[in-house]
């Protein structure tokens, strides 16, 4: 029997996640390019703005998780929520475009933390239930994901790309997830432990700590699946727009029908995939998700009717959904109880990497083919081989 303060603790996560993630997405999308261009940002530099952001989930997602095993949970969210409450306001001030890179990059550690830390603690919490409650969780994170740029498009039409009011409206959402966690988030025993003492003997037991992680073949196996569906969701993100536009040439209107599918269909249907992998297990819904999501991909560019891509776009979700939902629960079984944080941490880790790459690498794909078909091709091609990797892991 789930408690009822187990309850009302997950579902403050779930709203200080939606409140987090709205505040660090509207920071970015759409404000970001034009902002970074308004600061005279050179042409080549534009792309490093855009991922300073994601490089301290490369560098403290597996740090602050094994934190969080040792030191508690709520100390490591209130730590995220104080760069959730600040980092919006250090927009403001800024004139130079290197100082905007530096904010970027100071602003990712709340993400970085907060997301391992937040998905270990709903692990510890319902044991039995992981799979369709981190789904919940992760929902309500992209329904204020997929929010943001509605909100953050009108702030900025009405105030005639008013940047600074812009970044206020970040900082209110961010302060709101901070205060959130500080009213709704109460463990008073989770204040119990001391913060761990860092010396030699301590640092040996902390990297065999994290080894015994990245020695588990199948942390690793579902981690690289998380990494490559977020390599090829940021891709298809960013490059679908184009392919439709420039290709297809669709109108505005149905280019956003096509584009928003997915984002419409990932939280709509993320939960009941998670339930199925408390059901079924992990490890078949992982592979399901992967080959849909692969032949969903591989169609895009041979496809210029605007039903059949809808479909697809919407069958994309599905596989996503199907795949994500299963990962983080795995990792956490796999791990054990003591291990969450720490083999979360490193989930989000390699995900952060695949995430980081997956526009960059398209990228350049695309402008050296000059082509789509050879971008989106080699998107399936990272989802087959990660899913290959999984199943001989598994079988081995």
């Amino acid at each position: 029997m789930v408690s009822r303060f187990n309850e009302r603790l997950f579902w403050a996560l779930c709203l200080v996640g939606l409140f987090a993630i709205l505040s660090s997405t509207m920071s970015k999308n759409p404000v970001l390019n034009p902002f970074a261009k308004s600061l005279e940002t050179p042409e080549p530099l534009l792309g490093f703005i855009a991922s300073a952001s994601t490089i301290p989930g490369i560098l403290v997602s597996l740090p602050a998780g094994w934190l969080s095993d040792k030191i508690g949970r709520r100390r490591m969210l209130l730590v995220s929520g104080v760069v959730f409450a600040s980092a919006p306001f250090l927009y403001i001030p800024i004139a130079y475009w290197w100082q905007l890179a530096l904010v970027r990059f100071y602003h990712g550690f709340a993400t970085a933390i907060f997301v391992p830390v937040a998905n270990a603690t709903i692990a510890e919490l319902f044991p039995e239930k992981k799979g369709e409650r981190i789904s919940v969780f992760s929902s309500s994170t992209i329904i204020g994901r997929a929010t943001a740029p509605f909100l953050g498009g009108y702030i900025l039409s009405v105030t005639n790309y008013g940047f600074h009011m812009l970044y206020t409206a970040v900082g209110i959402a961010g302060v709101t997830a901070f205060l959130l966690s500080i009213l709704l988030i109460k463990k008073p025993t989770e204040f119990s432990p001391s913060l761990p003492i860092i010396d030699k003997t301590n640092v040996r037991k902390i990297l065999s700590e994290w080894s015994e992680i990245v020695r588990n073949k199948m942390i690793v196996a579902a981690s690289m699946v998380e990494a490559t569906q977020r390599y090829t969701f940021g891709a298809v993100e960013f490059f679908l727009v184009g392919y439709l536009k420039e290709i297809v040439r669709l109108d505005p209107a149905f280019i956003g029908i096509v584009s928003g599918a997915q984002l419409v269909i990932i939280p709509a249907l993320k939960p009941f995939m998670g339930r199925l992998s408390d059901k079924i297990g992990r490890e078949k819904p992982i592979i399901a998700g992967c080959l849909i999501s692969a032949a969903s991909l591989v169609a895009i560019p041979f496809t210029r009717e605007f039903l059949i891509l809808l479909a697809i776009s919407v069958a994309y979700g599905f596989g996503f959904s199907l795949a994500t939902a299963s990962t983080s629960p795995l990792v956490a079984d796999l791990a054990g109880e003591k291990m969450y944080g720490t083999a979360l941490g490193f989930l989000t880790t390699i995900m952060d990497v695949g995430q980081t790459l997956g526009p960059i690498i398209t990228g350049i794909i695309i402008g050296f083919t000059l082509r789509y078909v050879e971008g989106f091709i080699s998107l399936t091609g990272i989802l087959l081989f990660a899913c290959g990797i999984f199943i001989l892991i598994r079988h081995s």
